[in-house]
């Protein structure tokens, strides 16, 4: 009897593993039948956390269509695997470009503007931010999604500040307004803590020249034609340096040089009461606030004295459609977009990350709402952002060869923070970019679009 009852329980188990697996086989063939979606990225840390949690939630959403996460590197990295493997099995369907990629990606034509799939189905892209919008869009047309998005502030220690009775600089600082809380906070600390440092980096000296309303590129900065040469040494570059220049030789500025290292360096100051300001992404937020228990401070980027703050232009990465797959999978890319610009999204994605949410209803979400109780100034990035109209020198630098422009303007940064002379400087730089532009322009054969 004992033998016949095992023998049962022996059949009973066979028989459910063979339900299991046929139930096992149904529902990989279902996942299987679903339109497969390659996504790539250059999203590490936070960011990569939350995207994929975004990728999990948009594939449970619905059983159509199922996108595949790859991570590629870094950025540089990236848009060359982009650019080789286009046309072939291996390229994704849609992949996310870092900012100064924007006109490569472009000339390339290998992209399907997401300005398709707005107008097919009357998407309302006035939700999402007008700067964000135009930095990735030509003529009219958007040719792809802003996505990480940051913009350039300048951080403070409020707390070190008020030990030593100085009254912060306004929200939206001058010059002047910077060297005075700089130079107050040097002296009264007996020179110990430096005042403010501003990393050599290209990125930086780009915006100096937005926030005074000067184009650094001519065609209005590329917005209306193929660059063919570059101004260095116009008027606000040539006061920014000036300022920057005097203030690190009198020892309220503080050099850390270029690079990772310099990044890192200044970052460390600030966090031990070193330092008391510094320029940098917004995306460092959640790294600040975590570093200290000091009080972080943040205002909007400074501009020079005597004139308005004409806006500053923004960093990170947008996402693309490829056009060497077929239009269903392309459609399907837009569908997976749209899903990370709601509000909700956007929303979360800011507060897991530091990036902007750059859905306008997302103000409105929980999530955020809840950051900007506990975190106030994290509201001042935003602020910046929204309030800024967008225009051809707030727009970004519509040109290719953006890495090797910042790879000079850091050079004269470099220089001038040594004590060169400023012109010379910038005029040399100027040049050399120029003679890359003449060059680039034939090889490529770059037609005025």
């Amino acid at each position: 009897m004992k033998r016949k009852k095992t023998m049962f329980t022996v059949l009973i188990i066979i028989f459910l593993a063979i339900i299991g697996f046929a139930f096992l086989q149904k529902s990989s063939a279902k996942a299987d039948s679903r339109i497969k979606i390659v996504f790539w990225h250059e999203m590490t840390g936070p960011g990569q956390v939350q995207l994929n949690k975004f990728v999990k939630e948009f594939n449970n959403s619905q059983n159509k269509y199922v996108v595949v996460p790859q991570f590629e590197g870094n950025y540089n990295e990236a848009v060359q695997k982009i650019l080789n493997t286009h046309g072939t099995d291996a390229s994704p369907a849609v992949f996310q470009s870092m900012d100064v990629s924007t006109s490569q990606i472009y000339n390339s034509g290998y992209t399907t503007p997401v300005q398709k799939f707005i107008d097919k189905e009357g998407y309302d892209m006035s939700k999402i931010s007008a700067v964000a919008r135009a930095f990735y869009s030509k003529n009219g047309t958007q040719l792809s999604m802003p996505f990480n998005t940051s913009q350039p502030v300048l951080y403070y220690n409020a707390t070190l500040l008020k030990k030593y009775g100085i009254t912060p600089p306004p929200v939206d600082p001058s010059y002047s307004d910077i060297t005075r809380v700089a130079t107050e906070l040097y002296q009264k600390s007996g020179k110990k803590v430096k005042g403010l440092s501003v990393e050599i980096y290209g990125w930086l000296f780009e915006q100096f020249l937005a926030n005074g309303g000067e184009s650094l590129a001519n065609n209005n900065d590329g917005h209306s034609g193929v660059p063919t040469s570059v101004n260095f040494s116009g008027t606000v570059a040539t006061k920014t340096m000036k300022w920057l220049q005097e203030n690190i030789k009198g020892g309220a500025f503080m050099n850390f040089g270029a690079g990772s290292s310099a990044s890192a360096n200044e970052m460390a100051a600030f966090l031990s009461g070193k330092l008391g300001m510094f320029l940098q992404s917004s995306a460092d937020i959640s790294q600040l606030t975590a570093g200290t228990k000091d009080k972080l401070g943040i205002t909007y980027y400074p501009h020079p004295d005597g004139q308005k703050s004409n806006g500053v232009s923004i960093g990170g990465a947008s996402l693309w459609i490829s056009n060497d797959k077929s239009s269903e999978v392309q459609q399907d890319s837009w569908e997976f977009i749209k899903f990370l610009m709601t509000a909700k999204n956007q929303a979360a994605w800011q507060v897991a990350t530091g990036y902007l949410a750059l859905n306008e209803d997302s103000q409105e979400e929980p999530a955020l709402k809840k950051l900007y109780k506990s975190q106030p100034e994290a509201k001042i990035p935003g602020q910046q952002l929204r309030r800024t109209k967008p225009n051809n020198t707030n727009s970004g630098i519509f040109m290719q060869g953006l890495i090797q422009e910042r790879t000079l303007t850091q050079t004269a940064m470099e220089q001038i923070y040594n004590g060169s002379n400023i012109k010379n400087s910038l005029v040399e730089a100027e040049k050399a970019m120029n003679s890359y532009i003449t060059s680039n322009n034939l090889a490529n054969k770059v037609s005025q679009k």
